[in-house]
């Protein structure tokens, strides 16, 4: 089994040729190499927020499993914290703090990385607000990114900065950097403004998770600011048929894609895009940026 040395942490990588995304025989060694490339930008996302992992042990095509809980076998390196406040009962988890539990999280064949609206120190009180896109039957992200435009221009009308980010699967996710806030109080705000996209956008735009409204229409997703939920991080892998990465874009980008494959991003394109854009959700690490939601 062979071994690396990553900031003074002696890792056992397994299985490294294994394919975890049978479509395009892209290898768990790459989905490694692919967070160690990208360590730079994933990890201030994830700082002291705990993880849920979607770990794919036998690839995308294979059954998967959602983790919460420390993983047994957890080195004594890798940061542990308990969560108080969004379970009945405490529970441990894991945070990715350094470029070593990130390569030992690869390793776990933990493709998909999930984190809150909150950070550990400050459990349920979110730094951010998110909004999650997802198109239903016969819409797509060309669709979503429309709502996303009414979407920014409204919350921009509440003096706070939106970014977007692919979901790495059909969807957009809309990101604000909001001051401390009871996640309560993040979850009823978005509820509002996704209830107000649906009266403006009553045929494309969907505040109700009713299956049967679905076709055609945008769902705008406002439940993951609830303190015990989850979203998609930046820069994850997603466990589609191609090894896609849910990337943030500009809006220049969004409005300049002619075809939902314009808005695709693969592990191989990350490192130059890096290269050439930066973090573009650089502002959602930056103090200055939060503004308060209105009262």
């Amino acid at each position: 089994m062979p071994y690396a040395e990553i900031e003074g942490r002696r890792l056992a990588l397994s299985n490294l040729d294994k394919v975890l995304y049978p479509a395009t025989g892209f290898t768990k060694g790459e989905a490694l190499h692919y967070y160690a490339s990208v360590a730079g930008a994933v990890l201030p996302h994830l700082f002291g927020r705990p993880l849920s992992f979607l770990r794919y042990p036998d690839g995308v095509d294979a059954p998967s499993f959602f983790a919460k809980h420390v993983p047994p076998g957890t080195p004594s390196w890798v940061t542990v914290r308990e969560t108080t406040r969004i379970s009945s009962t405490p529970m441990n988890q894991v945070l990715i703090q350094d470029l070593a539990t990130l390569v030992w999280a690869a390793n776990l064949a933990a493709l998909e990385l999930h984190t809150p609206q909150w950070q550990i120190d400050h459990e349920a009180m979110a730094d951010r607000l998110v909004l999650d896109l997802d198109p239903g039957p016969g819409a797509g992200i060309l669709e979503c990114r429309t709502v996303a435009h009414w979407l920014r221009e409204r919350l921009e009308g509440d003096d706070l900065t939106v970014l977007a980010k692919t979901s790495g699967s059909k969807g957009l996710h809309l990101l604000a950097p909001v001051e401390l806030t009871d996640s309560s109080a993040v979850s009823a705000y978005a509820k509002r403004i996704a209830q107000e996209a649906e009266a403006a956008m009553p045929d494309l735009a969907l505040s109700r998770m009713t299956r049967a409204l679905r076709p055609g229409k945008v769902f705008v997703d406002h439940s993951q600011n609830a303190a015990a939920k989850t979203t998609a991080a930046p820069y994850t892998l997603r466990a589609q048929q191609q090894p896609t990465v849910s990337t943030p874009v500009t809006w220049d980008e969004l409005d300049a894609a002619g075809t939902p494959d314009d808005l695709v991003f693969l592990a191989t394109d990350l490192p130059a895009r890096l290269e050439r854009h930066g973090d573009l959700l650089g502002p959602l690490l930056n103090a200055s940026r939060a503004r308060p939601l209105p009262t």
